[in-house]
């Protein structure tokens, strides 16, 4: 590989107290570098979800090394502001660990358990980049003796990969865009020709920016000693149709098999796509322990 692959882990163990610190600790101590929250208070979307910026405080506070970081906060939950001076905090407490992803927000539920409308794409997008506006004054609020935090904005759509460019240190590629809670799962979106057309509408819309983003995408991790039958397993399990083993297989965020084939996979993906920030659950840990131990 030409650089270093970074992988970070979406938290979904909700432990109570002392066994979730301990298993953030597990997190750093297998070699990833960065511990992620969702922005999420209704069970629906993931389950059971901690709020971020308490919990990624703790995190940082019982780590040395691992990077925490929201994946996604959703822009209308807050003011941008009070997203800059969580940000900055947190920032700084943490000695310079914090990266700070954002997203126009997705789940209607919660948009209606809250009170909050829960307008079109476009008008949420809109004021999606009105606050990464906001927050790119905003973030240098208190002393600080490190770069800024990076800024992580998840894209799938054209018009989100045009707000990426602008904006953000590194892209979240997602399959498509997510406009609501409805949105279903086409195993298209997830194909090398797929992928290649969302590098390139960014590539155009980021110009000279491009070469320093980072490109990021979630994963799917399985260990397996019998790589067509699991994979065969999965098509059913997600109700895919029209796609066999060997199209998954070349799916860019589709890793199964081996520790070896999974290592193979991660250099063409870093050479073919351009990946070199790879996220998973934290469920997927002890699969990624081994890859990583590899590498």
């Amino acid at each position: 590989m030409t650089s270093k692959l970074r992988f970070g882990v979406v938290n979904e163990s909700v432990l109570g107290g002392s066994a979730w610190l301990d298993h953030v600790r597990r997190v750093e101590d297998v070699g990833i570098d960065v511990f992620l929250v969702r922005d999420h208070f209704s069970a629906g979307a993931y389950g059971q979800q901690l709020a971020p910026f308490s919990a990624l405080a703790a995190a940082a506070a019982v780590t040395a090394r691992l990077n925490v970081g929201t994946l996604v906060l959703a822009n209308d939950f807050r003011h941008p502001v009070i997203v800059a001076h969580e940000a900055a905090s947190l920032h700084h407490l943490s000695g310079g660990r914090f990266e700070l992803g954002l997203g126009a927000g997705w789940y209607q539920p919660e948009y209606e358990a809250a009170g909050i409308p829960f307008e079109p794409p476009r008008q949420r997008i809109d004021r999606l980049e009105e606050a990464l506006a906001v927050i790119g004054l905003d973030l240098d609020v208190l002393p600080r003796h490190q770069s800024p935090p990076r800024l992580l904005v998840g894209a799938g759509g054209p018009r989100m990969l045009g707000v990426a460019a602008r904006h953000a240190d590194t892209v979240g590629l997602l399959p498509a865009p997510i406009k609501n809670s409805e949105d279903r799962d086409d195993p298209r979106d997830l194909l090398p020709a797929a992928l290649d057309q969302k590098i390139a509408v960014l590539r155009a819309k980021a110009g000279d920016r491009f070469p320093a983003l980072e490109l990021s995408a979630f994963v799917t991790i399985r260990l397996s000693d019998h790589r067509r039958a699991d994979t065969e397993a999965l098509i059913t399990r997600r109700g895919w149709s029209g796609i066999d083993a060997n199209a998954v297989w070349q799916m860019p965020t589709i890793l199964i098999g081996s520790v070896a084939q999974i290592r193979e996979d991660l250099e063409a993906r870093r050479e073919r796509f351009g990946l070199s920030y790879l996220v998973t659950s934290d469920r997927a840990l002890p699969a990624l322990t081994e890859i990583i131990a590899s590498l």
